[in-house]
């Protein structure tokens, strides 16, 4: 078993090898962590692991809480998680190599990484400026007939894309932009598909790349089938919905 200890980003969504995570970096703690990895040579790479929350804040609280106003805001590497921060991630992540660490003149960051390995997380470290944690490195298995399954992945991704887009005028990726390495459109489709963070969780830890292309055949029909019952509504309805600030 290869284990590593590395930096740990929690946050609310999943991220897949292969993926660009561009990230606004505000909170202290991982300005902290941020600054670390700055002090590693550009030319090795800049590693921190990115798990997703399965019971916490991915921003600690800062102001006074409810139902007492004057309780202090939690604060600390482990700000929002709870007593025992392991318990509030979900149990498999993935590393992150930062290609792009640039510091703005308010001492926030702007952060540009790419998933590279799956990881299961071992245990979690509080007692320094930011989250590191143990994790052991899960290899990616392809599994039986991961190649004719990524096939019809693909397939069901493009009608997929389809009815998402709804006008047939509209331009799609062609099979030139799309790759054909199993675990590779496995980890895109798993991005790309419109999920919750559970189902999303469960593409990224499933045990070997054909499970993961038979889950997302499986998904893409139902979501497929879904969009096609819905009715239509013109595009002016889109703009009479609430405005979410994130």
């Amino acid at each position: 078993m290869t284990t590593v200890r590395l930096p740990l980003f929690p946050l609310n969504s999943v991220l897949f090898p292969g993926l660009v995570l561009p990230l606004n970096v505000f909170e202290e703690r991982y300005r902290a962590m941020m600054r670390e990895l700055l002090k590693t040579p550009e030319e090795e790479p800049r590693r921190f692991a990115v798990v997703a929350i399965r019971d916490g804040h991915e921003v600690a609280p800062s102001a006074p809480g409810l139902p007492d106003r004057t309780a202090v805001p939690d604060s600390g590497p482990g700000a929002g998680f709870g007593d025992d921060p392991v318990q509030a991630f979900h149990s498999v992540g993935c590393v992150a190599d930062a290609a792009t660490i640039r510091e703005r003149p308010d001492g926030t960051f702007e952060v540009l990484a790419t998933g590279t390995t799956r990881v299961r997380l071992l245990s979690v470290d509080a007692s320094g400026p930011y989250l590191t944690a143990e994790l052991e490195e899960l290899p990616e298995e392809p599994g039986d007939e991961s190649g004719p399954l990524a096939e019809g992945v693909l397939r069901a991704f493009r009608q997929y894309q389809k009815r998402l887009a709804g006008a047939r005028e509209r331009s799609l990726s062609s099979g030139a932009d799309l790759p054909d390495e199993p675990s590779v459109v496995s980890y895109l489709v798993a991005a790309a598909v419109m999920l919750d963070i559970p189902t999303k969780q469960r593409l990224l830890q499933a045990p070997d790349t054909a499970s993961r292309l038979r889950d997302e055949l499986k998904i893409l029909r139902a979501e497929t089938a879904i969009i096609r019952n819905l009715p239509s509504l013109p595009a002016s309805e889109l703009t009479r919905g609430p405005t979410s600030l994130n």
